[in-house]
């Protein structure tokens, strides 16, 4: 099992989760509203927020985890609707998943997801 774990544009959400839903199988996705910098501080964004004199841009974080055969597919979707081109459009992280639970029937491993 893997979980994926998508930063991006908040303006591009609508879309990515839109495609997601056509992936047959997918258990579900996470979706959390962020703010962060990059390398570039965000200095000269225009959709930039000030807290407490630290500028950061605000971002949608994604989270799913899937089982392996699944990773591709999902992973390419994000990437093919979040891309704009532009500096800020995001990053795909996948990392392995040792355990998951399922809480309310106790279900574990690949049967929890």
């Amino acid at each position: 099992m893997k979980e994926i774990k998508a930063i991006i544009r908040p303006s591009k959400l609508l879309e990515v989760t839109e495609e997601l839903h056509e992936i047959e199988g997918l258990p579900g996705v996470t979706v959390s509203e962020i703010k962060g910098f990059g390398k570039g501080r965000a200095k000269n964004a225009k959709d930039k927020v000030v807290y407490e004199m630290v500028e950061f841009i605000p971002r949608v974080q994604l989270e799913v985890v899937v089982h392996d055969e699944m990773v591709d597919k999902v992973v390419n979707v994000i990437q093919k609707f979040s891309h704009t081109g532009n500096t800020g459009d995001g990053k795909i992280f996948v990392l392995n998943v040792e355990e998951t639970v399922k809480i309310r029937t106790n279900e574990r491993g690949k049967d929890a997801i």
